[in-house]
């Protein structure tokens, strides 16, 4: 009768297993977001299959929330940033705001700065004296839009203007006309003029009264063929889940007439911290456009991150059209304009983000490397021209400038993987699996006695000492002078050595069916104990100058140990890695 596997008594499942406790927390504060009734949605099934338009807000919406806002020379770095990595539409300022930021829009009118395809684009409240003053911020531009807001949703209607519905509509309307005689009056020919209207706080406005203002606006603006308006519905706030947020804007695009001929734009910020995904399920719900700032930067928790959303497009195969390939540079410039530093765990640009310290990671990502090797070799390809599938790494950090040095950093939860990666991609040193197991528990413990973050550095001063001396760290019994072999007819190996043993001039004689036994049998002339059990060597370099790399695990009086030896010399290398695990064994 075959024994049954023993199976432990489960825990019961009950009602009060995983019963949490109230938090105590005044819930009753707060109300739910009201559901869109769409029952036929359609966005979940939708995909992005291209970058939608980008605006940078960095030099408003950013600028704005700073505790030490730009000064006109880090306003101009900035701009040119988002010039260079490919923003075709920026926001550059609140010119009506005060003399600093007109002053910077009208310097980079004159001093030719915007390039004749990058459309500038200013932000306005719905004053008339303030929307002249914005106007005349344009006065020479080549392509600019005049972005309007007014704010829309019940609680500004009833506690900041006390207004009714109508009256809120009036002002988008009456703000509207006013742009557009003022960039009649004000702006020439050379000024191909464009439009933007935002229902500020979009995402608590009453759905059917955001669509009746933005209507009242279109009627006003007239789009039509060549002659668009951009309709940006902000989640000023964020409110909802991004499902509702996406259910928010499929409705919109539904019902708004004059679809053509109009862009929406989504402007989500990060309040409960999931405006990328907002931003993502808007593009899959109709929006055309996202306007965000690079890093999250922007008022509270932030606006979208611009890095991430065009990263996510380029981690699927997607052009972001957005150049990120120097993301440390554009790190560094944004860091120095807006005096905050970038998080060391920010998605793609952060300097942990392509790092690994756990040990099945690092094992993980050695062998997906060593996987691309030899699946592009197969293919007659370079690593660069088959697709990326390396575990852990959703991009291959040399697409965004960063080196593979960070990639495997070793700390006490790292493992054999980790520490192999470094010793290959730094050293060119491939150590068999069961020398790997034997080295990480010598690491293991510096870092279990040290604590903290073992570097490159450390690691190989470490496996230096342990494996390879050499006459500036001499130690051991034996060091290697010379060596010769010679085959008898009967192919037995006779091999000779002069060698230095415990502080003496002696020469060693064995005789074996190869250089390696023979060595075993002239050490056993000295009282030395010790049979091969694996021996590996590979090539660490190519040409005329190429260097071997021997490994040899022995037995060495009832211990197995691990020796290595480098060497132009394929057979001396192999004496050497024989010499190191014998010396090991009498430290």
């Amino acid at each position: 009768m075959s024994q049954q596997p023993f199976v432990g008594r489960p825990t019961p499942i009950t009602n009060a297993t995983h019963t949490q406790k109230s938090s105590g927390m005044p819930i009753h504060k707060y109300g739910q977001y009201e559901q869109v009734d769409i029952p036929d949605r359609t966005w979940p099934d939708a995909r992005v299959t291209k970058a939608p338009r980008w605006l940078s807000t960095d030099l408003r919406d950013g600028n704005q929330s700073l505790i030490d806002p730009m000064t006109p020379a880090r306003k101009r770095e900035m701009f040119d940033l988002l010039v260079r990595m490919g923003y075709k539409e920026i926001e550059v300022g609140f010119p009506s705001s005060g003399e600093t930021d007109f002053a910077f829009v009208r310097s980079i009118i004159e001093e030719g700065a915007i390039p004749d395809d990058v459309t500038i684009s200013v932000l306005t409240q719905a004053r008339e004296d303030l929307i002249e003053r914005t106007v005349e911020s344009l006065i020479g531009a080549k392509r600019a839009t005049v972005h309007l807001y007014n704010a829309t949703a019940p609680t500004f209607r009833r506690v900041v203007f006390r207004g009714s519905k109508e009256q809120i509509k009036q002002i988008a309307i009456d703000g509207t006309r006013l742009v557009m005689e003022y960039a009649e009056k004000l702006l020439g020919p050379e000024t191909v003029f464009g439009y933007q209207y935002s229902p500020e706080i979009f995402t608590d406005t009453e759905l059917d009264f955001a669509l009746e203002v933005c209507e009242a606006v279109c009627d006003v603006w007239q789009p039509g063929e060549g002659r668009e308006i951009i309709l940006n519905l902000p989640a000023t706030v964020e409110r909802s889940t991004p499902s509702t947020h996406a259910d928010r804007f499929e409705w919109m695009a539904r019902n708004l007439t004059r679809r053509e001929h109009v862009c929406i734009s989504v402007h989500p910020h990060n309040d409960r911290g999931t405006a990328v995904a907002a931003a993502e399920l808007a593009l899959m719900a109709g929006a055309d456009r996202i306007e965000g700032c690079l890093f999250g930067q922007g008022e509270r928790t932030g606006n979208v991150d611009l890095i991430t959303l065009g990263m996510n497009l380029f981690s699927q195969g997607i052009d972001p059209q957005i150049d990120f390939s120097q993301i440390d540079e554009i790190r560094r410039t944004s860091e120095y304009c807006n005096q905050m530093e970038v998080h060391p765990r920010h998605p793609y640009a952060g300097d942990l983000v392509y790092t690994a310290f756990s040990g099945s990671h690092q094992d993980a990502i050695k062998k997906g490397f060593d996987a691309m090797e030899a699946d592009a070799a197969a293919q007659g390809k370079t690593v660069d021209d088959i697709e990326w599938a390396v575990p852990y790494l959703p991009i291959d950090p040399k697409d965004v400038g960063r080196s593979y040095e960070a990639v495997i950093r070793v700390n006490s939860q790292s493992g054999k993987g980790g520490i192999a990666y470094v010793l290959k991609n730094d050293h060119k040193l491939d150590l068999p699996r069961r020398m790997q197991i034997e080295f990480s528990r010598i690491i293991q413990a510096k870092t279990d006695a040290e604590g903290g973050e073992v570097t490159p550095k450390a690691i190989w001063d470490v496996f230096s000492d342990e494996y390879l001396p050499n006459p500036e760290n001499p130690w051991g019994r034996i060091q290697l002078r010379s060596g010769s072999t010679a085959t008898d007819k009967d192919g037995t190996d006779t091999l000779t050595v002069e060698a230095v043993v415990d502080g003496v001039e002696t020469v060693l004689n064995g005789t074996g069916n190869g250089p390696i036994s023979a060595f075993f049998d002239a050490l056993a002339g000295i009282g030395v104990d010790a049979r091969l059990l694996d021996y590996t060597e590979h090539t660490m370099s190519e040409g005329a100058s190429a260097v071997a790399a021997s490994y040899i695990e022995c037995a060495i009086d009832g211990r197995v140990l691990w020796g290595i030896g480098i060497d132009a010399n394929t057979t001396r290398a192999s004496l050497k890695a024989v010499i190191s695990a014998v010396n090991r064994a009498g430290r």
